[in-house]
């Protein structure tokens, strides 16, 4: 119904304890019906009905204890200069444009038509739709990286934007599976062909090369479970045998680097499976950096 707001919020638990256990703030996922253009309802539609934006807002109040609420707002109405989704600076809001969503379907559908399907990808979910709404959870969960630093105040080593993009690929990985982090890096490698030649704003943005983000895309989902992805991403040569190698240390990297970023936040209710979580990350990490350090001296000698 035109006009009408619909609200889905998912409110965390309180389960007593420090300040910093209480659920001061709910990530709330918010449907502008009456800001929204005719031309982009349908794209609004198919990410509404898939609840990829909710399933991740769930997921971070079950999760976590934020110190703010987040709104996530999709509508037409944003902010001058506004295109694709976006972050504000304090990591409050989240604006999704429906604009945004029509263009990412319109990439979608070329992708659908144009791309063989990877074996690993669904088949019932290789299409316009299917694409849009995966590829959307991705970058949703780029800019739930962005909110999550902005409101945890958490560490960054690097690029902010490299640090989003890796929290899509923890979220997406962990939680969904490798759907999403395909349907990325097909969207992205077609956006890449559109860019065209590389410009001296493009190479300057803070935002990583286009292509060099859909290898990094392959690389993580590879690397979180090689003998599953191997085949169908290296074998059918979607990620460079050259890179590959590298790949299971730096999931490993990104997981534990992750949950031990987020483990001062860890909701009340979720602690013992989040601190789980992070131990079996860590286990993983050292064990990955002795595999790598055998496989980087084997590769040595062999040159």
């Amino acid at each position: 119904m035109a006009g009408v707001l619909l609200v889905v919020g998912f409110t965390l638990v309180s389960c007593g304890g420090d300040d910093k256990d209480e659920a001061k703030g709910k990530v709330v996922v918010v449907y502008e019906d009456d800001a929204i253009a005719p031309k982009n309802r349908h794209a609004v539609e198919v990410v509404r009905k898939a609840r990829v934006l909710e399933q991740a807002a769930e997921w971070v109040n079950t999760s976590l204890a934020l110190p703010h609420d987040l709104a996530v707002k999709v509508t037409d109405k944003v902010p001058p200069g506004v295109e694709d989704a976006v972050t504000q600076p304090d990591g409050r809001t989240i604006y999704v444009p429906p604009e945004f969503l029509t263009q990412v379907q319109g990439i979608a559908a070329n992708v659908a038509k144009t791309v063989e399907r990877p074996t690993v990808f669904p088949q019932d979910k290789y299409n316009a739709d299917g694409l849009t709404a995966l590829s959307t959870q991705f970058i949703f969960g780029h800019e739930l990286g962005h909110a999550l630093q902005r409101q945890l105040m958490l560490a960054n080593l690097g690029l902010e934007e490299d640090a989003a993009d890796g929290f899509a690929s923890f979220y997406t990985v962990n939680e969904v599976g490798s759907a999403p982090s395909l349907a990325a890096a097909l969207v992205f490698d077609e956006l890449a062909r559109k860019e065209g030649r590389m410009t001296l704003e493009g190479l300057s943005s803070d935002h990583p090369v286009t292509q060099a983000r859909v290898f990094n895309f392959l690389c993580y989902l590879e690397g979180s479970d090689p003998k599953k992805y191997e085949g169908p991403l290296v074998g059918a040569r979607y990620l460079p045998k050259t890179r590959a190698p590298l790949c299971p240390q730096a999931w490993a990297m990104l997981d534990q680097g992750w949950w031990t970023q987020l483990q001062p936040h860890f909701a009340a209710a979720f602690k013992d499976q989040g601190n789980k979580n992070q131990e079996d990350a860590r286990a993983h990490l050292i064990a990955e950096t002795k595999a790598f350090a055998e496989r980087l001296d084997k590769f040595r000698s062999g040159q």
